[in-house]
């Protein structure tokens, strides 16, 4: 059989840190699994600049001049990581037969790579890389970690529990991914959907050896908050079923009133009144604010906007300054 050819996808944001490091590691595993017969010599590592400020795009150039397997996409603003990685995705299927990513800090561990591509040999199209577990996050990201998979799975959302964007794809799982059209991109319960043959591999995610998380609290709230509302309509579903639960609280507290009007024992409660309205009001800023996070990703989906635009693309094949549209 054919080696295939395999093409690493590394999103890079502001990664003018860890670049050369990184691309040092994977090039001597690239060197390791061409020597073994697993890769093509022809396979590449497609580095993406997602409108870096710093000088990343400055060192895919001079990696893609100077060094083996570097290739680069740059892109003509920040998209965001998922689209970015979509766009090296897109991108790759045209010349490889299988497809990795991994984020540019190499904390997910590359020697795994090689486990993957044996999968990818015995039939399997996607191979999810799983932390075996999270000791190196704080008490506070795992515990929001395990509470967002949980709640993923509740709202009935497919996901792989400790997978992040670490995975390979086949071409063929690739083309269909782009089939998906949809503008918020939830790329972890997007992959799943695709229904090809799937296997896990295993490893300890290490630390952060330079540069910064591009990931703070508010962009991981942000992300969470696209995967749920990307994938499943039950809190919309959990608005109503709240709305009725206050109707009946409304008709109690009206049989109530009823009753002391009869009675002629009413009690003036302008403090009950105040909470009641405060309380209600609450629910429906909170009702208002989900549905409107919708109306939002509808507003967002039916302008039908390009995800991304490919500024310059370096590869083997076109010219150093070819324009991808």
């Amino acid at each position: 059989m054919t080696a295939p050819r395999l093409i690493t996808v590394v999103p890079c944001y502001n990664e003018e840190a860890v670049l050369t490091d990184t691309h040092s590691k994977l090039s001597a595993l690239y060197n390791q699994l061409v020597g073994n017969g697993q890769i093509a010599p022809d396979s590449a590592i497609l580095y993406v600049d997602d409108g870096s400020r710093d000088a990343t795009w400055d060192i895919i150039e001079a990696l893609h001049k100077e060094e083996k397997y570097a290739n680069g996409l740059k892109l003509a603003h920040n998209v965001g990581h998922q689209n970015a990685l979509l766009a090296g995705l897109m991108v790759a299927k045209e010349q490889a037969d299988v497809m990795v990513s991994i984020d540019a800090d190499l904390q997910d561990d590359i020697h795994v790579i090689p486990e993957m591509l044996q999968k990818f040999q015995s039939g399997c199209d996607i191979v999810y890389g799983v932390r075996n577990k999270r000791t190196t996050d704080t008490w506070f990201k795992r515990t929001t970690a395990l509470t967002f998979y949980r709640l993923m799975h509740w709202l009935g959302v497919s996901t792989v529990y400790n997978h992040a964007d670490f995975r390979l794809m086949s071409k063929r799982a690739v083309d269909q991914l782009c089939q998906y059209r949809e503008r918020n991109l939830f790329l972890r319960g997007l992959v799943p959907l695709i229904g090809y043959q799937t296997a896990c591999v295993y490893y300890d995610r290490s630390e952060r050896l330079a540069g910064e998380s591009k990931y703070p609290f508010f962009k991981m709230l942000n992300f969470a908050i696209d995967g749920i509302t990307s994938f499943s309509i039950k809190p919309v579903r959990m608005v109503f079923t709240l709305g009725l639960l206050f109707l009946v609280v409304a008709l109690i507290i009206l049989g109530y009133v009823l009753y002391s009007l009869l009675t002629h024992s009413v009690v003036p409660g302008w403090a009950s009144i105040i909470l009641s309205i405060w309380l209600v009001g609450a629910c429906v800023l909170m009702g208002l604010g989900i549905v409107g996070e919708y109306i939002g990703k509808i507003y967002m989906e039916v302008k039908d906007r390009p995800r991304f635009n490919a500024e310059k693309l370096l590869d083997n094949v076109n010219s150093d300054e070819s324009r991808y549209n």
